[in-house]
């Protein structure tokens, strides 16, 4: 089973992975107490995209998880990381136009471009179906990194989708986030007198960037340092599960992985990541905003998301650092992730209350 890497640093099947053999899904989950567990294809922006969905009761709050990377799909290890959150939520998560399953169903040409325009109608699409498919009037997004830009755009695209938005390791501004990285992440080299890391950080310079080598660089610099300063995930959570621990499967994630991260840096410093501002797209939010973020993050450091977050206005918002935990999920992380989706469940049973 492959253990997950970094690369370069409504059509459906449910319940039959890989297999598409209908056109709708199974009856709309709405009962109270009926549990749902699936998988399949779905059409979103005219072509099949993956989805899995889990919950003990189809009453519950819906969660559309949005994942990072991009081209970083959680499903091959979904129940692990999220499993237990299946008892209060209903789980939803899609593997991204580019990533994972719904790259291999969908090989883009050469030079088909990802764009965050693009993503971005994806993902509204995915919430709408979802609100459909449960009979919810609203669904929470929860997005980190990479996924946490997509998911703000999401949300500022269709606000009246989401009850509320949950984002860690908050990527702000592409430029900002990155000049912080740099600076702080060469700054601790230098402190452990680290040449070789001293040396690789000063032959790329500070950034802006034109080589596309240049964030996957500084990224294994930063895991090295995270890694001292933080609690490791537990064993096994990023272990593909059954149903993607295949050759073929392997294959089409680690060339998603590959095609989306290009797509990210661009071949002279002007992909998607580059251009994000999030600031751009205002800073009211319609919906509660839940800001988590890892004190000991080196690619989205903590100055920026929360000069981001003070500039914010919401009907409420929390901004909560996560002790001994940088950029990637751990139990800290996952924790504290379900800390406030049980809040916003619980003041959303609080106004339905008579």
């Amino acid at each position: 089973m492959r253990v997950l890497g970094f690369a370069a640093a409504l059509l459906l099947s449910w319940g039959v992975v890989g297999e598409a053999r209908a056109t709708e899904l199974s009856p709309a989950c709405r009962t109270r107490g009926q549990p749902i567990n699936e998988s399949g294809f779905i059409t979103l922006g005219g072509i099949k995209q993956w989805v899995t969905v889990e919950g003990h009761d189809c009453a519950n709050p819906v969660v559309l998880i949005v994942h990072g990377g991009p081209g970083n799909p959680n499903t091959p290890f979904a129940h692990a990381l999220f499993g237990e959150w299946a008892k209060d939520f209903t789980v939803v998560q899609w593997d991204q136009r580019g990533s994972g399953k719904t790259y291999g169903a969908n090989k883009p040409a050469e030079d088909e471009a990802l764009t965050l325009q693009r993503l971005t109608a994806d993902g509204v699409e995915m919430a709408r179906y979802a609100t459909h498919r449960f009979g919810k009037r609203k669904v929470i997004i929860m997005g980190g990194s990479w996924g946490s830009a997509l998911a703000v755009n999401i949300a500022m695209a269709e606000p009246d989708l989401f009850s509320a938005y949950v984002g860690t390791a908050q990527l702000v501004n592409y430029q900002l986030d990155m000049a912080a990285s740099y600076a702080k992440t060469l700054g601790l080299a230098r402190a452990a007198g680290d040449t070789e890391s001293i040396g690789k950080l000063e032959g790329l310079g500070a950034p802006p960037w034109t080589n596309p080598r240049a964030f996957g660089i500084l990224r294994r610099i930063t895991r090295k340092y995270e890694a001292l300063a933080t609690d490791a995930p537990p064993k096994g959570w990023f272990t593909f599960g059954p149903g993607y621990d295949t050759p073929a499967y392997e294959a089409d994630y680690t060339a998603g992985e590959d095609y989306s991260f290009l797509n990210f840096v661009g071949l002279a410093g002007d992909g998607m990541g580059p251009k994000i501002d999030l600031r751009r797209l205002g800073t009211a939010f319609a919906m509660p905003v839940y800001m988590l973020q890892g004190e000991a993050d080196l690619v989205t450091p903590s100055e920026v998301s929360k000069a981001y977050f003070d500039d914010l206005t919401a009907p409420k918002k929390v901004f909560v650092p996560l002790a001994r935990t940088g950029h990637d999920p751990n139990q800290t992380m996952i924790d504290a992730q379900l800390a406030a989706l049980e809040q916003v469940r619980g003041e959303a049973m609080a106004k339905d209350r008579p």
